[in-house]
């Protein structure tokens, strides 16, 4: 099938762009939907500025949506974007949010759009190994849960992460991937970019127990 990828730049979608696409789908689009509130309930939101970036070593074409981040102009932005493209379906990478499972199946189902969510409800373990072992290369870049402090900022998501995550849900219940808001993450390579990419400028922002690392631009690595 022609897809096209719910893509914020984080490792879910990451992956799951990378599973269709070994699967044998093509997928020539990257729709990101940038929300004006930080708190959207249906899409991720830090450091979209660096999504173009990505898509050009994909050689991809990026749809940009707009929102406010309130639910109805979410659905909307997603009806906009998705509208007119070529496309048979997308590929999401949800994995245990309902709330945003039911709002994006709503959208697609009327434009007629079938969903494709590789990592629906698979076990969280599982999927984080399988991320590792893709040679997909990502970093933390926020951290809004108990257990977190201003170390993880910038932590490449590799065995050793694995290990330290899981000790944090041990201790404080936390979702090992993020799945409940505990932290994002921004992708630096995918198998078939052009070349990786390092944080080239970012900026901590820290207060109190929570924080977000805004990556202003990346540079290449050949």
């Amino acid at each position: 099938m022609r897809l096209a990828s719910l893509y914020s730049g984080g490792k879910d979608s990451s992956f799951s762009l990378y599973v269709a696409e070994q699967s044998g789908h093509e997928v020539p689009y990257l729709v990101n939907i940038v929300p004006e509130d930080r708190a959207s309930w249906i899409f991720h939101t830090p450091n979209l500025n660096v999504v173009p970036t990505l898509a050009e070593a994909m050689g991809k074409k990026v749809i940009l949506g707009r929102s406010t981040g309130e639910e109805d102009s979410d659905m909307e932005g997603l009806r906009k974007a998705l509208e007119g493209l070529d496309i048979d379906g997308v590929v999401t990478g949800a994995v245990w949010s309902d709330y945003q499972w039911d709002r994006m199946n709503l959208v697609c189902g009327d434009l007629g759009l079938k969903v494709i969510s590789p990592m629906w409800r698979k076990d969280q373990d599982m999927l984080m190994e399988q991320i590792i072992d893709s040679g997909i290369r990502a970093v933390i870049v926020g951290c809004y849960a108990e257990g977190f402090d201003e170390s993880w900022l910038g932590r490449p998501i590799d065995r050793e992460t694995l290990k330290d995550l899981k000790e944090l849900r041990k201790r404080y219940g936390i979702s090992i991937m993020g799945e409940g808001g505990e932290y994002e993450s921004m992708t630096l390579y995918i198998p078939g970019f052009s070349h990786a990419f390092e944080i080239a400028e970012a900026e901590k922002e820290w207060k109190r127990n929570d924080g977000t690392l805004r990556v202003k631009s990346l540079r290449p690595v050949h």
